[in-house]
C-alpha cells in the first residue's frame, strides 16, 4: 500500500476511529486490494459501481480519481454510471454523474 493512501486514512480516521484507520490500511489496502485475482483497475471499477449503487457520493470523491489512476477511463466510468442507473436507480446514477463531472474537472 502506498504511504499516501495510508496517510490519507490516518488523517481522515485516525483521531476519531484509529482501529478503523488501521483496518483500512492493513486489511483493505494492504491485503484485499493486493490480491492478484483482480487487477486494481477492475477492483476500482467494482468499487465505484458499489458506491453508485449505495448512493455514496462522498466516497466517490476519493474512489473516482483512484479509478482513473488505476486505468479506468472517463468514458468507462460514465458508462458504468449509465449502466448502474438501471440497477441502482436513476437518482443514484444522476448524483454519480454529477460527482464524475466534478472529479473530471479537477483532473484538468
Amino acid at each position: 500500500m502506498s504511504t499516501a493512501k495510508s496517510n490519507a486514512a490516518r488523517q481522515l480516521l485516525g483521531e476519531i476511529a484509529p482501529k478503523l484507520a488501521e483496518l483500512n490500511d492493513k486489511v483493505l489496502f494492504g491485503d484485499v486490494w493486493e490480491r492478484p485475482q483482480l487487477s486494481k483497475r477492475d477492483r476500482s471499477l467494482i468499487t465505484c459501481a458499489a458506491l453508485v449503487a449505495m448512493g455514496k457520493t462522498e466516497q466517490m470523491s476519493t474512489h473516482f480519481p483512484r479509478a482513473l489512476g488505476n486505468g479506468v477511463t472517463q468514458e468507462e466510468l460514465v458508462e458504468m454510471i449509465t449502466h448502474m442507473a438501471f440497477y441502482a436507480g436513476w437518482p443514484s446514477a444522476v448524483s454519480a454523474a454529477l460527482k464524475a463531472r466534478e472529479v473530471f474537472a479537477e483532473q484538468k
